[in-house]
């Protein structure tokens, strides 16, 4: 089946967990941007890389990029101080990008020639970036494939800041008490989903909403879904 920008939307809004979220989009990225190389950095608060998954390059392409520099990479840069997706063609010329330290030390080395990077946004930060390479034999991205990582981009921060928001009901006493699938409901229900848009999001039938949610009550001794989300306010909703 061929992937669609709409049917990965979708398949990350209900994904379970951060690992899940990624795979979800290393496993499309190469068929939605006719990428030869495609990867997930995960960021800590000084920029640097603290998780990764490439494909389509060897991973010494990592420690390399490492060597010279986040600082010396102005993609990056440009991503950090604007938020907003970026490819070599924003800012050079094509002279301009093979002069570049970042192209003749790292990327051209491997065959990239080409390169679109997105930010994943949470808290107002950068927490990290997917990117989409081409190789010399290919054409340069354009303005409508820039387009299409923004928007994926924008989708993969929020999804990323709900499962965050979820890992942290952990900390409630009264999790304990829910299956995965009851917490999941749960959350949904206090950031406003109605049983029909429950049903639709999870793919399950809206009698199978009720019955969960009558379940969700007996054990948490409430009748009302406002009291559910009551008493289960420590958990940080969004």
């Amino acid at each position: 089946m061929v992937q669609t920008l709409h049917s990965l939307v979708s398949s990350l809004a209900i994904a379970q967990n951060e690992s899940e979220l990624r795979s979800r989009f290393m496993d499309s990225a190469r068929e939605l941007f006719e990428a030869n190389t495609w990867g997930w950095k995960s960021l800590n608060d000084r920029y640097e890389i603290v998780d990764c998954e490439l494909q389509g390059v060897s991973n010494t392409i990592l420690k390399r990029y490492q060597e010279v520099g986040c600082d010396r990479d102005p993609l990056m840069r440009f991503a950090i101080e604007h938020h907003t997706p970026v490819d070599e063609q924003l800012i050079f010329t094509s002279e301009q990008w093979q002069r570049s330290l970042i192209y003749q030390h790292v990327f051209s080395r491997y065959q990239i020639e080409h390169i679109a990077i997105a930010p994943i946004i949470g808290n107002g930060r950068l927490l990290g970036k997917i990117y989409v390479a081409r190789n010399k034999d290919s054409t340069p991205f354009t303005t409508h494939d820039l387009s299409k990582l923004g928007a994926l981009s924008t989708h993969l921060s929020v999804c990323l800041a709900a499962l965050r928001s979820r890992q942290q009901a952990i900390e409630s006493p009264f999790v304990q008490y829910l299956t995965k699938r009851e917490q999941q409901i749960a959350n949904l229900i206090a950031r406003g989903l109605k049983t029909p848009e429950l049903s639709d999001k999870l793919g399950i039938t809206q009698n199978s909403v009720k019955q969960a949610l009558k379940r969700i009550f007996v054990k948490l001794n409430v009748s009302t879904r406002a009291e559910m989300v009551a008493k289960l306010r420590t958990i940080p909703y969004r």
